[in-house]
């Protein structure tokens, strides 16, 4: 059986994540998060002292860190670093922030290719992004690319922060989400675009609920979900 995948790209806040844990559930796929990916990296990186803006060693550590993904009895994914849970950790604005320093790096970029091309089993993948419909999966059935104003998103991803804890101001959270996109953009490696046959959706005034039932609606008619 052929591996149906369908990309979810578009800068942080745009509803990514929620929307492509939802899809997946509901299309029985499995689910790559590859955002975690450089998250885990950054921390790491972190760990082990290195420099974030060194490229050839951060591309070093890209190619050889331990990681792993489990799905736990309540339908959750579990990140492990080095055999340690850091689900929650990398979640932390500042290694998000981070994420974002070590993605600009071509090598590292290079170096995690074919890690997330094995998330791809049958009978589908919902592969979320920044280069997943571009890069990653040029060939992927279905191509989404989410967006929303930078407002809405610096608004959503204070109040995720609030709810883990963190004490940061709404405006701090509007500085590096501008930040994160202007990175995230102007990189020279496969900067945030959307692909040339994705279908392009502002969540601004979107509920996660609406946005997934605009994902399934989709679907639907491209004859991957009944």
């Amino acid at each position: 059986m052929s591996v149906r995948i369908i990309t979810l790209d578009g800068p942080s806040g745009a509803g990514k994540g929620t929307a492509g844990i939802g899809l997946a559930k509901k299309l029985n796929y499995y689910y790559l998060d590859s955002g975690a990916l450089y998250r885990l990296l950054a921390l790491a990186a972190q760990r082990h002292k290195v420099d974030l803006d060194n490229q050839s060693a951060v591309t070093t550590l890209a190619a050889h860190f331990d990681i792993d993904f489990k799905n736990t009895a309540i339908g959750a994914m579990q990140v492990l670093l080095e055999g340690e849970d850091v689900t929650r950790e990398i979640r932390m604005e500042h290694v998000a922030s981070a994420a974002s320093r070590v993605a600009m790096h071509a090598g590292v970029r290079s170096a995690l290719v074919d890690r997330q091309r094995l998330f791809a089993k049958s009978p589908g993948l919902v592969a979320d992004g920044r280069d997943m419909g571009t890069v990653i999966f040029p060939d992927a059935e279905l191509k989404i690319y989410l967006t929303a104003s930078s407002e809405v998103r610096a608004s959503r991803r204070h109040k995720q922060l609030l709810e883990k804890g963190e004490n940061v101001s709404l405006h701090a959270v509007r500085i590096q989400v501008d930040e994160r996109d202007e990175r995230d953009r102007s990189r020279k490696s496969s900067p945030l675009r959307p692909a040339a046959s994705a279908i392009q959706i502002d969540t601004s005034a979107m509920s996660a609920e609406e946005v997934l039932n605009k994902l399934l609606e989709i679907a639907v008619i491209r004859g991957l979900f009944h």
